[in-house]
């Protein structure tokens, strides 16, 4: 493979991962809707504040060309915060 496609593959790469965490970032920030529910543990809202600050922080488990690691903390905060609200749903009267 040449090096000029490999930079091409890489470099789209790159920005599908990009494109993937600015997208579930905007998910998570929607989501927050549910952080104004009383019913809401605080670790789940911790959670949620965690993710955002892990994903814009400059500090990565991966480097930052490579994106995975703040998909995976993303989805984990969108998952705890729907289970979360879910719950809180259950439990309110009426």
């Amino acid at each position: 493979m040449d090096d000029k496609v490999l930079w091409w593959v890489l470099g789209v790469a790159a920005l599908a991962t990009a494109v993937g965490a600015a997208w579930l970032l905007l998910r998570v920030f929607r989501a927050r809707r549910a952080l104004r529910d009383a019913g809401v543990p605080l670790r789940d809202k911790a959670l949620f504040w965690g993710a955002v600050l892990y994903t814009v922080s400059p500090v990565d488990v991966l480097p930052d060309p490579v994106y995975l690691d703040d998909i995976g903390v993303l989805v984990l905060a969108l998952r705890a915060l729907q289970t979360a609200a879910q719950g809180a749903t259950r439990q309110r009267p009426g």
